[in-house]
């Protein structure tokens, strides 16, 4: 520190405060989240705190100082515990009609209630559904207004069975195979929740689980979050990620309890570097990471690339493609993987 100006001493100690905060975060994921949700909150800050430390980290290159040794070693760090959030791969691979293919898509009711302003989205969500026709397709924020259309493309169903009055999201799961079992986890004082449906795929059985868990009611656009009191915005962030930590347990449970190979796709409202990832991931394969490009973004937040919906498969599986869908009919994009269905 002795040969730096003023300025170079100032950015070492904003340098050492990004630092600090990443290397913070490359331990949330170990971390209980129903224990101490306030750290959770930094698990939507990886990707700006990777990008201030690269920054720093070629300041401090380009100028041949040491101290970029600080942002090297979280940066180094961070890969290894967290992995990244860019993947590096020209294109995506084909989805293939002999694999199992999966969507997952929160359509936020089908903008039943017009908050994109655009009267032709719900149309247009089908449209998109149809020309990619999954086998499989988990919906998440489902609106029934569509259930008669689904049904000439998917024979076999399991919906959230809720009465109007309750005022919780409706998931759906649909598909072109049979479907032999189903339930719902009922998530307890939640307007969110999970679905399960055990599924006979080429004489296999695998149950698949579409999760929709506690939503933070974050609006996109920075603005909006900005005019909003951080004390209450913080609080509110803190208590619907202690929720989602509760959820998280739940479902792990129940997936303990089934010999059947998993796949999970849902809309997570956390991001891949948080404790809730980490407890429902366990040993499954995130297909983005496996095959997929870029980002992954899947939540329209404005200049800011969020990756909240996932699709896991169980490692016995082999994740052929993984697909994401620029589209914006609703605040969140469809996803799309296929999976292998003959690996043993």
């Amino acid at each position: 520190m002795k040969n730096l100006n003023f300025i170079d001493k100032f950015l070492f100690f904003i340098n050492a405060i990004f630092a600090l905060l990443l290397f913070i975060s490359c331990f949330v994921p170990q971390i209980s989240v129903t224990h101490f949700a306030y750290f959770s909150i930094l698990s939507l800050t990886v990707p700006v705190l990777v990008l201030f430390n690269l920054l720093f980290l070629t300041y401090w290159l380009s100028k041949r100082k040491r101290q970029l040794l600080l942002s090297a070693f979280v940066l180094v760090l961070g890969y290894f515990s967290l992995g990244n959030f860019f993947r590096f791969q020209l294109a995506e691979k084909e989805i293939k009609e002999k694999d199992l293919s999966i969507m997952s898509y929160n359509v936020r009711g089908f903008n039943k209630y017009d908050l994109l302003n655009d009267p032709s989205a719900e149309g247009r969500i089908m449209d998109f559904i149809s020309s990619e026709d999954p086998d499989i397709l988990c919906i998440q924020e489902f609106s029934r207004i569509k259930d008669r259309q689904l049904k000439k493309m998917y024979p076999f169903k399991y919906i959230t069975g809720y009465k109007s009055s309750e005022r919780r999201s409706i998931q759906a799961i649909y598909s072109k195979f049979v479907i032999i079992n189903s339930g719902s986890l009922d998530f307890p004082d939640s307007g969110n929740n999970a679905i399960f449906a055990d599924i006979v795929v080429k004489q296999d059985t695998l149950r698949l689980y579409n999760l929709h868990l506690e939503s933070h009611r974050v609006s996109p656009s920075v603005r909006r979050l900005s005019n909003e009191p951080k004390g209450r915005l913080l609080k509110r962030l803190s208590k619907s990620f202690a929720k989602q930590g509760e959820q998280a347990q739940l479902v792990e449970k129940h997936m303990e309890d089934t010999s059947y190979r998993k796949i999970v796709c849902g809309d997570f409202n956390n991001t891949q570097f948080s404790n809730v990832y980490k407890v429902i991931k366990g040993d499954m394969k995130d297909s983005f990471s496996e095959q997929g490009t870029g980002y992954g973004r899947t939540f329209n937040f404005r200049y800011y690339p969020v990756r909240i919906d996932f699709i896991l498969a169980d490692e016995a599986f082999v994740i052929a493609a993984h697909k994401n869908f620029d589209i914006k009919l609703s605040d969140h994009f469809p996803v799309m993987a296929s999976i292998k269905m003959d690996s043993n």
